[in-house]
């Protein structure tokens, strides 16, 4: 993994031996391990999400003040991600993969000491850094450890594990909070500090399958030329449409998960709405990429906008009718907007992998992280401004539309590389 973006990565480079991808890359002892590790890591993330928001809100924080934290904790997370490649090839793999647990995990106890707006956004962060680190280092190897031809199986797996977390903790942690106890919000926050567990052993196997395949575990003189530099870009360069595609899908996402536990706090709408939500997700997450591996990208990549379009209408429309119609139809969007998102995650990582022509993985993964964690943080911020002069449904609607302004760029990004 060191010196990961220090070269391209031919198709060829990046397969492992045959007899580790045949069958199920459940088998695969490198994605099992990258299991544990995301796990662990995502839990921690996820449980204060939406909580750390509704908590806020709960001690008398306006509405557009609780959503910053997930503002400031993704723009953290943001600034984090481009200097990792560079950070792994000059410390190494298995130091930055533990800096980031620690970071990301151990300051959650420290919001058992203050419940300060201050205090919480510096928290916030300290866990976005460690957020990052977590974010690119995990597809990056995701990438490294089977051939292109399994990548979309491979990036369903990783993405399952990161949608288990999501589909458990998210609403757990809003069920917490609703309860009076946020005091376990903070603890479970802390989870990522079980995965170090499997970071020697991880490290170990991604640096042992980068020797088997040719790729050094030193940065070479190759990392400090210019045609290495230009590499970079044209891989930065050509992961940007599919990273802009879901940088708007995740901003509905980021919206509706931050601003639902907020404007409907009362009974356990908010709680069954991220449940299902993310189990959706990860659902779709999981087996999208099975489809993407056999068929491509042309119609999957723009339909999960169109889904992730109709499932924010559902949602709009659900808040705003009233009684046993409108729970209903809140959940149901959920749903709808869960297969959007979940999908999007998967293919645009799919199609920004493809256009980079599979070279410089951890760059790559850098942008499409960015993407991500951009679009969610927007989202919050976004929906937060707005309903300073309207509805947080008429905010949401907002995200809608411009995932429906994004379609175009879908299509053009679902289209192989030249």
């Amino acid at each position: 993994m060191q010196g990961s973006d220090s070269r391209p990565d031919a198709p060829d480079g990046n397969a492992a031996p045959p007899g580790d991808v045949t069958g199920t890359l459940w088998r695969l002892p490198a994605m099992l391990l990258l299991a544990g590790y995301t796990l662990g890591g995502f839990t921690g993330f996820f449980v204060t999400m939406s909580a750390l928001p509704a908590w806020l809100a709960g001690q008398g924080t306006t509405e557009a003040l609780a959503g910053l934290v997930t503002t400031v904790l993704l723009v953290a997370t943001v600034g984090t991600q481009f200097l990792v490649p560079r950070l792994v090839q000059r410390v190494g793999l298995g130091a930055i993969l533990a800096a980031g647990l620690i970071m990301l995990g151990a300051p959650s106890l420290l919001l058992l000491v203050d419940g300060g707006l201050g205090w919480v956004l510096g928290i916030c962060a300290v866990r976005g850094v460690g957020f990052g680190i977590l974010t690119v280092l995990g597809s990056t190897m995701t990438a490294r450890i089977v051939p292109p031809a399994r990548r979309g199986e491979a990036l369903g797996i990783y993405g399952l594990a990161i949608s288990l977390p999501n589909l458990l903790a998210v609403p757990g942690g809003v069920a917490l909070v609703s309860a009076g106890l946020f005091t376990p919000v903070a603890i479970i926050g802390a989870a990522p500090l079980l995965s170090l567990l499997a970071v020697p052993a991880l490290a170990r196997s991604v640096r042992a399958r980068d020797s088997r395949s040719g790729v050094g575990s030193e940065p070479s003189d190759a990392a400090r030329s210019d045609q290495a530099r230009r590499s970079r870009r044209a891989a930065a360069l050509a992961a940007i449409a599919p990273s802009v595609v879901l940088l708007v899908i995740t901003l509905a996402g980021g919206g509706f998960l931050t601003y639902l536990p907020i404007v409907r706090p009362e009974g356990s709408l908010a709680t069954i709405s991220l449940l299902v939500w993310g189990a959706t997700g990860a659902l779709v997450r999981w087996r999208v990429g099975v489809l993407a591996d056999r068929s491509g990208l042309s119609r999957l990549l723009p339909g999960s906008s169109g889904v992730a379009v109709v499932g924010v209408g559902i949602v709009v429309g659900g808040l705003l009718l009233t009684g046993p119609a409108g729970w209903v139809v809140t959940v149901l969007g959920a749903a709808v907007l869960g297969a959007g998102y979940g999908s999007a995650q998967n293919l645009t990582m799919v199609a920004a992998f493809a256009r980079a022509r599979q070279r410089e993985t951890a760059t790559v993964s850098a942008v499409w992280n960015a993407g991500f964690d951009a679009g969610t943080a927007l989202g919050a911020a976004l929906v937060g401004g707005l309903t300073t002069w309207m509805t947080v449904p008429g905010a949401l609607a907002v995200t809608g539309l411009l995932v429906a302004l994004s379609i175009p760029l879908a299509v053009h990004s679902s289209r192989p590389p030249e």
